[in-house]
């Protein structure tokens, strides 16, 4: 099976090269070299031969592959972009969910290869996967969205985006066929779901069973994260093997056809349940190869089984190799089949002759296993690492298989038999409340993970990395333990002087850091220890303003959060508030008088921390005061905001919210304001806000502009030639991330 292995390998990483080293054609010209290459190692021993004929060929078909791939699929579908605008009609492939305004879904346009996703009201929720839809549509390229390349679409396959007009006519399809059966099998398992628990612990059983977490509570999915057990929640290898252990019992180990014959139809349709998702498919891949070995009388091979699992994904949709879980699920494998043996031959000898102790060892291989390269893409793409996934998969692992069998169980005794589906329910809910129980108790615990919003965090990862790295080339293997105690030593130490260094980087008498949430707004206030947050918000589905301003506050040192003012209700300010409070309290919520929609927002504050703002309130703030002016405009909740200055000596920042040049005048007007020395643009740089009154009146050094991906000019051309005649230096977060302005009383 090595020959498989190292084919699968040499296509799989001819894929990879495709999508990030060789853009453009050139991933053409290469295929072409590899297979020259190829012809070359015919003269390479008979050993060495097989393995570079079979891995140079394959890494020339991966290049070839992707290139047809992008011709033949991508680009023939966002030909349809040309044609403009028209009656579509699409094939429904997924079942509605609700989105901002409306309701969408993965469909396949007619006479088009690829999906998409179709966009439009509510009255999608009542279709059938299968049912057809024809109407009046408008296209979009689903890989550059709004001036920014994003995979998150063509990652799945999804290479349009479509929006649907109105009153689109509904056909009944091929909705009844047997094609469909999985996805209608998974929505009567989580309305049984909903039925037989109540919220987080239905949401985090449909999520452990179906990989669906649309139902976990803010709070519960946090909690999950930070404390490092999301994995539990994406259906995978554990969720696989715990499926078939029933089937394995009833069928018997040794009668190998029949297992095979009744543990694959079954994994096939689970996964289909589950989605598809990278990791579940990696599963249900490698567990079928298991299965098959025995039977062709092949030995079993975790490398091969990986690696062959990698190329049906890839021939599916070689966009999928950026895919964040699909790197995630095979980094993790790759971790548990190299290291976790190594740890497993390190443990302690008196731990041999205990079960208990085997078993913590284990679970505690397994978990580092995953994470040695599983971790350093967490931290690229979530910037952040939980220190406590070894303990909480310790903890909660146990607890989440017996969750998933008596929820499967208590599930489908449910739809047959209520009362015994409601006696089994008992233990499925008692376990997950253990494991949220253990996730919200671990998340608040100190220091509980690495957060790289602090810049020297990467370079000390990197240093770990390296010291490991040293002990595992050791070749004696008491000292290589002994070793291993000095390392995690080490590592602890430079953890706490890593965190100290990044916390006293924004030791400055007054900090401000405007972050970058996209087309939306937050700003964080500093000094003296105080921290406050203005607005948390982003108008763009891919930023989590509550996840960075939270992340971002914990590596400036902040346990708290002194003040979190939000100017006003709109989306773009408001929308990050549950996630930020869900990993962060505020002492202090201050806002203008409510708007629809603000319950979201509200649920998630402590009860108390609310304060309406109607007088101007002079707060004590660090080495300064943060001053809150009440609203003073009329009409659209941007002129009903408040209005946000910190004063530090005779340094002081503005935030004027999304007010208007009108409102502006009548803040002028009744309050004195100083010269200052930054402030926000108004309105993300919007041609209604920032005015030259404004501009004369406080005369900014510098202006930050809040900005992302948008379609309404922001900004606008003359605001920009505005802040350039007044003298103002003006930053970006759309073209330099994230902005950071210190000043000290003594400069």
């Amino acid at each position: 099976m090595r020959r498989l292995a190292w084919f699968a390998g040499g296509f799989s990483g001819g894929v990879f090269l495709a999508r990030y080293g060789l853009p453009g054609d050139r991933g053409l010209f290469c295929a072409f070299a590899a297979l020259g290459l190829a012809f070359l190692a015919l003269a390479l021993p008979w050993e060495r031969r097989r393995r570079a004929v079979a891995f140079l060929a394959a890494l020339a078909m991966g290049l070839g592959y992707d290139w047809l791939y992008v011709h033949q699929v991508q680009q023939a579908a966002e030909a349809c972009l040309g044609e403009g605008d028209g009656i579509r009609t699409v094939t429904l492939l997924d079942l509605p969910e609700e989105s901002d305004f409306g309701a969408r879904v993965t469909v396949r346009l007619e006479g088009v290869p690829g999906k998409a996703v179709y966009y439009g009201g509510r009255e999608l929720l009542e279709l059938e996967p299968g049912q057809t839809l024809t109407g009046p549509v408008r296209l979009q390229s689903a890989a550059r969205v709004r001036d920014e390349d994003i995979s998150a679409f063509t990652s799945r396959g999804v290479f349009l985006l479509v929006y649907g007009g109105d009153a689109p006519q509904a056909g009944p399809g091929t909705s009844g066929g047997w094609r469909w059966l999985p996805l209608r099998a998974g929505r009567a398992l989580r309305a049984e779901l909903s039925l037989l628990f109540e919220g987080d612990a239905a949401g985090f059983l449909a999520g452990i069973l179906t990989g669906d977490r649309s139902g976990l509570s803010e709070a519960a999915s946090a909690a999950l994260g930070e404390a490092g057990l999301s994995h539990i929640l994406a259906v995978s290898g554990m969720h696989c093997a715990m499926l078939l252990a029933p089937v394995s019992f009833l069928v018997g180990r040794h009668r190998r056809r029949a297992l095979f014959a009744c543990a694959v139809p079954l994994l096939v349709f689970y996964v289909l349940m589950a989605g598809c998702g990278p990791s579940a498919v990696r599963a249900c891949v490698m567990l079928a190869l298991l299965l098959a070995g025995p039977l062709f009388r092949r030995e079993s091979d975790g490398p091969t089984a990986l690696l062959a699992a990698l190329l049906l994904i890839l021939l599916a949709n070689p966009f999928a190799a950026a895919s964040v879980s699909l790197q995630l699920s095979f980094a993790a494998m790759t971790g548990i089949l190299w290291l976790t043996p190594r740890l497993s031959a390190v443990m302690p000898e008196k731990w041999a002759g205990r079960a208990s102790l085997r078993a913590v060892w284990g679970s505690l291989s397994v978990t580092c296993g995953a994470l040695v390269f599983a971790a350093p893409l967490s931290a690229w793409y979530f910037g952040f690492l939980s220190l406590l996934t070894p303990l909480s998969s310790l903890l909660c692992l146990p607890a989440a298989s017996g969750a998933f069998c008596f929820g499967l169980l208590a599930a489908l005794a449910g739809l047959v038999c209520p009362p015994l589906g409601h006696l089994l329910a008992w233990p499925a809910a008692l376990l997950t409340r253990y494991i949220l129980s253990v996730a919200g108790l671990l998340s608040r615990v100190p220091h509980q993970g690495v957060y790289f919003a602090n810049p020297y965090m990467k370079y000390w990862l990197i240093y770990v990395y390296l010291l490991f790295a040293a002990v595992l080339l050791m070749r004696r293997r008491g000292e290589r333990r002994r070793s291993y105690v000095l390392a995690a030593a080490l590592a602890v130490l430079t953890l706490a002087l890593t965190v100290r260094l990044g916390a006293e980087r924004y030791g400055g008498d007054l900090e401000v850091l405007v972050l970058d949430v996209g087309q939306g707004q937050s700003v964080i206030l500093a000094s003296g220890g105080d921290y406050a947050l203005v607005d948390c918000g982003s108008a763009n589905s891919w930023k989590d303003a509550g996840e960075t301003a939270a992340h971002r506050l914990r590596a400036m040192g902040c346990g708290k959060l002194d003040y979190l003012c939000l100017t006003h209700w709109d989306s773009d300010h408001v929308s990050g508030v549950p996630g930020l409070l869900a990993r962060l309290e505020a002492e202090a919520l201050l806002a203008p008088e409510g708007e629809a929609g603000q319950e979201a927002v509200l649920g998630t504050a402590e009860a108390g921390a609310l304060r309406r703002v109607t007088e101007r309130e002079r707060l004590p703030f660090g080495k300064g005061t943060l001053t809150v002016f009440p609203p003073l405009g009329e009409g659209e909740s941007n002129e009903r905001g408040l209005t946000v200055l910190v004063s530090v000596g005779d340094r002081d920042f503005l935030i004027t919210g999304d007010m208007d040049a009108a409102t502006e005048r009548r803040l002028l007007e009744r309050w004195e304001l100083p010269e200052v020395e930054g402030m926000m643009a108004g309105h993300h740089g919007s041609r209604s806000a920032s005015s030259q009154a404004l501009l004369d009146a406080v005369s900014p050094e510098t202006v930050c502009i809040s900005v992302g991906s948008n379609t309404y000019g922001h900004p606008a051309e003359e605001v920009l030639a505005r802040l350039a005649r007044q003298g103002c230096t003006v930053c970006r977060t759309d073209r330099m991330g994230t902005i950071r302005l210190s000043w000290n009383l003594e400069e």
